[in-house]
């Protein structure tokens, strides 16, 4: 029985009332600015739907788009792989990466509502491409130093793709409505939307991603088979992403479809994007990720068949929404085979650089449509190709696991077999090498002296002649 005068304790407040309700999250505090990023593309998205980059002839602009994807091509296959690791070592430094690339793309906005009308519009959208990818690799290395268990990594990967959803779903709206205005505003917004993501980021936490360089156990762990095979799943989906991004822009151009239909086919995207993440968690509780990389693949490759087979805007919907559901699914999958099988790695280093690979294969995929026109490649022809490509994804994914399970060699490893033979190698390494970098004998071969070449005897001597009447030697003119 207790003593009267002593008051009783205090009993536990219920989490997330009162103070606790307001406490931000480290996550949380990224996920702010996610929301306000992808509403901020979104909205350039929807303006330049309505400007002079869907306005000029198609041909035309074929030549200028791919020399702008090209030079896309750079940060990312250059300057990302130089950098990207002293980044990774600073404190800070994916945070300030964060905070660059949205108030770049403030800047860029601006200069885009003043030069809409300009063909200047068209260096202006792809730098606006470029840091949006930037953005994309940077938030890839932080996200798993925000959680606080490894086990929430998937999970936290799949809120920012419903996130991105919903945020990409309300900026479509508005900027829709935003446009009957003018496209000038919708750039406005933005801006402002760009600059609210940078405001944001300036709360994110100075996190070292990577402190230490990447060291033998982890570069193994990075490399084992089954991790090299997702990312080469996952990269052939995402270069089947940027590959149909350019295609069906260009083709509903060449085609004067309403922009109503730009519209549709990218909101088409975006649901499939967020119904991937949606069903990630419950689908990963009963299916490997493994499976679910392999049927996002077939999903893709059935989808693209009947959209060849009947063609036209809803067959091209249908495919964008199928491709959107593939890529946020496939990702999240592979996410958690990375985590799973390599545990000893950084997390926030290997993202970042896998990221990097795969926005590299997106630039080189959207570079196909835009090189090869609709006159060689007809849409039905393109759709076909993305089948194929799926299928061939899904084959080498599916066979290398069997094989390396067996302890085989894996398809790709049979090609490459096939093209460079030992023979082949070593005939090559001799041609090109110079003789004074080959490598010297073993120590252990015996070295055989050369052949002795018996001693020949010297031809017997002739006789002198007898001197001539004139007394000399003789001559061999003489008779």
């Amino acid at each position: 029985m207790t003593d009267p005068a002593t008051p009783p304790p205090p009993r536990p407040r219920p989490r997330g009332r009162g103070a606790d309700a307001f406490v931000v999250t480290r996550f949380a505090r990224l996920a702010r600015t996610h929301i306000f990023s992808v509403a901020g593309d979104t909205l350039v998205t929807i303006a330049l739907a309505g400007s002079i980059f869907f306005s000029v002839d198609a041909e035309a602009a074929r030549g200028r788009v791919a020399l702008y994807l090209a030079l896309t091509l750079a940060p990312f296959a250059i300057v990302a792989p130089l950098i990207g690791p002293a980044i990774d070592r600073a404190r800070g430094g994916r945070r300030l990466m964060v905070f660059v690339t949205a108030l770049g793309r403030v800047a860029v906005a601006v200069l885009m509502a003043r030069y809409l009308d300009s063909l200047f519009l068209f260096p202006l959208a792809f730098i606006a491409l470029t840091l949006g990818k930037g953005y994309h690799v940077a938030k890839a290395a932080l996200v798993p130093s925000l959680v606080n268990k490894e086990e929430e990594l998937v999970e936290a990967n799949s809120k920012l793709v419903l996130i991105s959803g919903l945020s990409g779903a309300a900026a479509g709206i508005f900027g829709g409505a935003l446009s009957i205005v003018g496209s000038e505003a919708v750039l406005v917004f933005a801006a402002i939307s760009f600059a609210i993501a940078t405001v944001l980021s300036l709360k994110l936490p100075q996190e070292v991603v990577a402190a230490e360089p990447m060291g033998e156990v982890e570069r193994n762990e990075l490399r084992s088979a089954g991790i090299l095979l997702a990312a080469s799943a996952m990269a052939l989906l995402r270069g089947i992403v940027g590959f149909l991004v350019f295609l069906l822009a260009f083709w509903l151009k060449e085609e004067d479809t309403a922009t109503f239909w730009f519209g549709l086919i990218l909101a088409a995207s975006m649901l499939g994007n967020f119904a991937g993440a949606l069903v990630a968690p419950w689908l990963r509780r009963s299916v490997r990720e493994e499976r679910i990389l392999t049927g996002v693949l077939v999903l893709t490759a059935a989808v693209a068949l009947v959209a060849a087979v009947f063609g036209g805007l809803a067959a091209a919907t249908a495919l964008a929404m199928a491709v959107g559901f593939a890529a946020a699914l496939g990702k999240l999958a592979f996410d958690a085979i990375v985590q799973r099988d390599a545990p000893d790695a950084n997390q926030g280093r290997s993202f970042a650089r896998f990221e990097t690979r795969f926005q590299l294969v997106w630039v080189v995929g959207a570079l196909i449509p835009v090189l090869v026109p609709a006159s060689i490649m007809p849409v039905r022809v393109a759709f076909f190709a993305v089948m194929l490509t799926a299928v061939f994804a899904a084959a080498t994914y599916v066979g290398g696991m069997r094989a390396t399970a067996r302890g085989e060699d894996t398809p790709t490893d049979r090609i490459k077999a096939r093209m460079f033979s030992a023979g082949v190698k070593q005939r090559l390494r001799t041609y090109t090498r110079p003789a004074s970098r080959r490598r010297p004998d073993p120590p252990d071969r015996p070295q055989v002296p050369p052949p002795v070449r018996p001693e020949v005897a010297p031809p017997p001597s002739l006789p002198a002649r007898p001197p001539g009447p004139e007394g000399d030697q003789g001559s061999l003119f003489s008779d």
